[in-house]
């Protein structure tokens, strides 16, 4: 599907730096947004709405100063991760807050909902969702979402098990709008990869983490330059849904390996106390996906994006002659 005007001339690549629980803040955001991909936080990476409003309106100044002294360069839209869900007791008025100052783009995950749509699309934005599956992007499609997320098999975080080959082709059977493909991508090449099997956008998240502005700390970056893809474990011990972890952080925090087919508790509105097992447990159980093992250093956004466009081009110059 062609791209909509609002990010057809504002991407340099296209790419979204995914939105990573405890990781993403806008310092990063804002670095991204600026080398011309989309930078994205959740909205519970802030305890409180009132705390989380602070970070929108420092994304709302810190473009619109950018735009202002850099007219030539293309600056990316941002986006906000919204966790849809019962247990989550902050979402509608986060909501609010992102209609009060149209946040551009607003991911949702964990409920594809009518009123999340309806809301953004109110002031012209654009809502994307995560689905692992054919069944849950069937919802997505008829809550009117603008973009599909599909989560492959490899990926950080909440994610799937499907062959991403197959999850993109049955999304783009039930789904005519933009298709963002997250899963293992670490390298421009990867990008013109999911562009040639019919996804419009791609999300990488694990990259992310080794740069200078995110919010992980050292030992972590460290874990994800020493595993491989076989350290990834697919898990719902961790949070209550299957995740995937990296083995060393799940052995350091004393999870059996025996016994990581046990479901952990799902309880969003727990996250938004400062102190509390589950919180403890994204904490100090590192997640990450299985490109991790094309990970080798830690450096600056724009470096980052510097390579990936180098790679990307490179690639095109291989496959296109």
């Amino acid at each position: 599907m062609a791209l909509p005007e609002s990010l057809k001339t504002s991407l340099n690549l296209p790419l979204v730096a995914a939105p990573m629980f405890l990781i993403s803040g806008p310092e990063m955001a804002l670095a991204c947004c600026k080398q011309g991909i989309v930078g994205s936080f959740p909205a519970l990476n802030q305890r409180t709405s009132e705390d989380f409003e602070k970070w929108v309106i420092q994304m709302n100044e810190g473009l619109n100063d950018f735009r202002q002294t850099h007219p030539d360069q293309k600056t990316a839209p941002y986006a906000v991760n919204l966790i849809v869900h019962r247990t989550n007791p902050r979402w509608e008025a986060d909501l609010e807050l992102c209609v009060k100052h149209q946040v551009p783009i607003v991911i949702t995950s964990l409920g594809a909902a009518t009123r999340v749509t309806e809301a953004v699309h109110s002031y012209g934005g654009l809502v994307f969702h995560d689905v692992t599956n054919q069944k849950h992007a069937r919802k997505a499609a008829e809550a009117g979402v603008d973009g599909i997320i599909a989560v492959s098999a490899g990926a950080g975080g909440h994610a799937g098990t499907i062959n991403p080959f197959v999850l993109v082709h049955e999304i783009r059977e039930v789904f005519d709008g933009i298709i963002l493909l997250a899963g293992g991508l670490s390298k421009g090449e990867d990008i013109l990869a999911a562009q040639a099997m019919g996804a419009d956008l791609c999300y990488m998240g694990t990259r992310f983490i080794n740069t200078s502005e995110s919010r992980a700390e050292a030992a972590y970056q460290s874990m994800i330059i020493e595993a491989v893809s076989g350290d990834i474990i697919h898990t719902p011990a961790v949070s209550g849904i299957p995740a995937n972890f990296m083995r060393q952080s799940l052995e350091a925090a004393g999870y059996p390996m025996d016994k990581l087919d046990q479901a952990g508790k799902l309880d969003y509105g727990e996250k938004l106390k400062p102190v509390n097992d589950e919180a403890k447990a994204w904490k100090t159980v590192w997640s990450a996906g299985q490109g991790v093992s094309q990970i080798t250093d830690v450096v600056p956004v724009s470096a980052l994006v510097a390579r990936i466009t180098d790679e990307y081009r490179q690639a095109r110059s291989r496959v296109c002659g």
